[in-house]
Parts: structure tokens; C-alpha cells; sequence
């Protein structure tokens, strides 16, 4: 399944990031910033799939929000309000020019969008052994 394989690879770059570099450094804050958007790309991409595999009507054409709340339905998400938090700020952060902006996003991203994907990967891996 390639949308996992790629997201999965795209989380362990991402995980391996350095904060205190991204706090001294802008290029480095701001290649964090695009990983987090490529890798949550991937990771609603991902989801969407895997619940196609499983039968859920809801992802075939779903937006992003529904594809979050379907699987949030169904016990894949423990938390869905980090889900749609990380939604809105991967919005924001597409266009983010302003230092103070990216830090914040950049310090949310190590707090909480990490772990949280980290969680969707042990999920979805779990998932997609079930259809295979």
C-alpha cells in the first residue's frame, strides 16, 4: 500500500526532527513545517484508503474532516479534536510567513501532531494487516 508506505516514511522523518535546532534555526523551522504538511497529507490520504479497504462508505468521498471523524467513529482516532486542530493549522501553516506563527505551529507539531500520527501509524499498520 503505497499512500502508507509513504506516509510512514514520511513520519519517520519528521520524528527524527530536531526542536532545538528548529528553534535557532528558520530554514530548518521551516523545512519541519512542510515535512508536518507533507506527512499529514499522507497520513488523512492513508486513512482514507484503509477505510475503503474496510468497507466504510464514508471514505470514498470524503474531505479530510470526514474521513477523521468516520475513523474517529469507529475507536481508529482516540482524540478527533487534535485531528481537526491539526487540519486547521496545516491550513494555516501552508501560507505561514510570519515568524511567530511558525513557531507556534512548529512547537504544537512537537507536542502534539507527532505523537498523535505516531499513534494513526500503529493504527493503520494494525488495520491494513486485517485486509491482507
Amino acid at each position: 500500500m503505497k499512500k502508507y508506505e509513504s506516509f510512514a516514511r514520511g513520519l519517520a522523518v519528521l520524528a527524527q526532527a530536531d526542536r532545538e535546532l528548529a528553534v535557532q534555526n528558520e530554514i530548518y523551522r521551516m523545512g519541519i513545517i512542510w515535512q508536518f504538511n507533507l506527512t499529514f497529507e499522507l497520513a488523512w490520504k492513508a486513512l482514507k484508503e484503509i477505510l475503503e479497504l474496510h468497507g466504510v462508505a464514508e471514505a470514498v468521498t470524503g474531505s479530510p474532516r470526514e474521513i477523521f471523524k468516520s475513523a474517529y467513529k469507529l475507536g481508529w482516532l482516540s482524540d478527533d479534536k487534535i485531528w481537526l486542530d491539526m487540519l486547521k493549522k496545516r491550513n494555516i501553516a501552508i501560507h505561514v510567513y510570519d515568524e511567530e506563527k511558525a513557531l507556534t505551529v512548529m512547537k504544537v507539531i512537537f507536542a502534539d501532531y507527532i505523537i498523535a500520527l505516531q499513534d494513526l501509524d500503529k493504527e493503520l499498520s494494525k488495520r491494513l494487516a486485517e485486509v491482507e
